[in-house]
């Protein structure tokens, strides 16, 4: 394995592969985020995800195997990243490089990410790049960790 990442558009196969990631209990316990059921999850990124012409959505692959997403998205004012990857693709720094990659396609600034506040590791991968933190803000009875990278993060 040589970890060749690249980027690419998102297809339709993809999504059965996030739908995968998204009900990882891992990924689950991490994110803080419930897992959607099947049908919900489609009808969420066929029209919300894929269907926002304001948003910049892109698959992350590893020598040719779908491995994750990252998306940018508007949130009234506010412009946000998200990002997952399988749980086989953790610790081996391909979520920081894929990410890394991603900012120099989405150049909007200020852009906003807010994990979990549990999840230590995705806090890191978003400080590395140079998010800076602006405290919290509660989802619910979850709280998050407000990250804002202001001007363009360390070249990929």
């Amino acid at each position: 394995m040589t970890d060749e990442l690249r980027l690419r558009d998102v297809a339709e196969e993809d999504l059965e592969v996030f739908l995968a990631h998204e009900h990882d209990p891992e990924n689950v316990r991490r994110s803080h985020f419930p897992p959607r059921e099947r049908e919900r999850f489609m009808t969420h990124w066929r029209g919300r995800v894929l269907g926002d012409p304001t948003g910049l959505v892109q698959t992350v692959e590893v020598d040719g195997q779908v491995a994750g997403n990252v998306v940018a998205w508007w949130d009234g004012d506010r412009r946000f990243l998200g990002y997952v990857l399988g749980r086989e693709f953790w610790g081996r720094g391909i979520g920081t490089r894929a990410v890394a990659a991603f900012l120099e396609l989405e150049r909007n600034r200020p852009l906003h990410a807010d994990p979990y506040v549990g999840n230590e590791g995705s806090v890191r991968l978003l400080e590395k790049l140079g998010f800076q933190r602006r405290g919290s803000e509660w989802n619910g009875e979850d709280e998050h960790v407000m990250l804002v990278l202001d001007e363009p993060g360390p070249a990929a």
